[in-house]
């Protein structure tokens, strides 16, 4: 089987794709080796990255950084072009462990659980199923480390479990009334465990507590399938000099330092995976919940390329994607193919060979096939990103702000963005215009229109009004958002 490899090297992408490239065209037979091995249940772990653009992976061009560990995934494995976040982080979030777009769960907007209260990641509901429960019933040890943000630990200290982790240490997010120990993000973390509960640990730096703890489980449960989640605080603000180059000063300095520890952490799982002799029977997805944060700019091809999080140009929600497996993921792939976070629950579901529950609405669709070398595409004909704005507290609950989120929608080649009215505003030609810079609503030429036609078709079979968040409400708490008096 001969997969489709993109062989024009796009202005993002620098020198180390054409070498990754060539390599695989030198050595031939990937695809091969791929769809000769055979695992029933491989591992998978999935580390989404907090903040990350791809002007700052090295295997995407960037040239103001080196990710040894993270381009050597890339180079033993594949890299996407098209692969979509959401803008910001709780919609990301919820995206990924759900599978649906947040118009369905209601989180298209950011809603920062343990500071603000009220609303939360309601496991009770069933459109919140989690990937975790379904990897679980399907036999997998599950496990998840990081930063949460989509439950408050003080309510539900076992919220994890209820949601199909099997274990966890998670930094519990900033809890209003409780800033004292919990707001330290990075140093002296406040975390918690199903062992210990929260607690902070005194001297330690967050990425370690969290890898350390994962690597641990890796290696009690090394006989068994796991399904490993490890959403990194790194590199979010504040930006902070990290322990191994504690004398930085300035803010870009300090994000370099925490680029280069997200890559040591990878480098960490990997040889870990290496040391337990698991390392062909696991599959690493790496990506970000959105990207870089404004004000830090990196550099490719000689071109600035500043962050921009929370927006929905391709800087902000077109993400790192990487996907490594010796011997069952294709070496030195570089695709076009269409995926976005609502693919990924759909995706371990298959890697398990589980089935989907009939009862079970999503958005994503498994792209499994082609990270075995079983298919040349990922069946999408588009994606979709959601979620920039904050949300409202009101009488009723939290609340988005528009009825109708703002979006945008792309293939491979034309991207719509779509306002709150549901109307398609913007139309952009990726290939010829990827700042995004020209927009051609009122294009004369025929495929534009052909374009604008099939996005219209899309957005036209898209609910008038956006679901609310899933949730029981609960009794009132001290650290709850209030609505604020309105004057008369």
């Amino acid at each position: 089987m001969i997969r489709k490899i993109i062989t024009q090297m796009h202005s993002c992408r620098g020198a180390f794709i054409a070498m990754i490239f060539m390599g695989a065209m030198t050595m031939g037979g990937f695809t091969g080796r791929a769809a000769e091995s055979s695992v029933d249940k491989p591992n998978i772990i999935f580390i989404m990255l907090d903040d990350l653009g791809k002007e700052w992976v090295g295997c995407y061009g960037a040239e103001d950084i080196k990710t040894p560990n993270i381009d050597a995934l890339a180079a033993g494995g594949m890299i996407f072009n098209n692969a979509y976040s959401m803008p910001s982080c709780t919609p990301s979030r919820t995206t990924v462990l759900s599978g649906k777009y947040p118009w369905r769960t209601g989180w298209t907007s950011h809603w920062d659980v343990p500071r603000w209260g009220v609303a939360y990641f309601d496991w009770k509901k069933k459109g919140n199923t989690t990937f975790a429960s379904l990897m679980k019933a399907n036999g997998y040890s599950t496990c998840a480390v990081g930063k949460w943000q989509i439950n408050d630990f003080r309510l539900e200290p076992h919220v994890l479990k209820k949601h199909g982790f099997d274990d966890w240490a998670m930094w519990t997010g900033c809890e209003t009334g409780n800033e004292k120990v919990s707001a330290s993000r990075n140093y002296d973390p406040y975390i918690n465990t199903p062992a210990e509960g929260s607690k902070v640990y005194k001297n330690k730096f967050i990425a370690d507590v969290c890898t350390d703890y994962l690597i641990n489980y890796m290696r009690q449960h090394k006989d068994e399938p796991m399904c490993l989640y490890y959403p990194m605080p790194l590199p979010h603000p504040p930006l902070v000099a990290t322990p191994d180059e504690p004398k930085l000063k300035t803010r870009l300095d300090k994000h370099r330092a925490l680029v280069r520890y997200v890559d040591k952490c990878v480098g960490q799982i990997v040889n870990t995976l290496d040391e337990l002799k698991i390392r062909d029977r696991t599959i690493i997805i790496i990506s970000t919940d959105n990207g870089t944060i404004p004000g830090i700019t990196g550099t490719v091809n000689g071109l600035p390329v500043r962050g921009e999080k929370g927006r929905k140009s391709e800087r902000g929600v077109c993400a790192p994607f990487i996907v490594n497996g010796p011997g069952l993921v294709p070496a030195g792939i570089q695709t076009d193919a269409l995926t976005d976070f609502s693919d990924l629950l759909p995706t371990f579901l298959e890697l398990a060979g589980g089935q989907m529950p009939e009862d079970l609405v999503i958005d994503g669709k498994s792209f499994a096939p082609l990270i075995l070398g079983k298919a040349q595409d990922s069946g999408r004909e588009w994606i979709m990103s959601i979620g920039e704005s904050a949300g409202l507290i009101t009488k009723d609950g939290v609340r988005n702000k528009d009825t109708f989120g703002k979006r945008v929608i792309r293939d491979k080649q034309h991207k719509v963005w779509v306002s709150e009215d549901k109307q398609i505003i913007r139309l952009h030609d990726l290939n010829a215009d990827p700042l995004e810079k020209t927009n051609l609503l009122n294009s004369e030429l025929v495929a534009h229109k052909e374009a604008l036609m099939k996005f219209q078709a899309i957005v036209d079979s898209l609910p008038d009004k956006d679901a609310h968040r899933l949730y029981t409400p609960r009794a009132a708490n001290p650290w709850d958002m209030k609505l604020k008096k309105t004057k008369n």
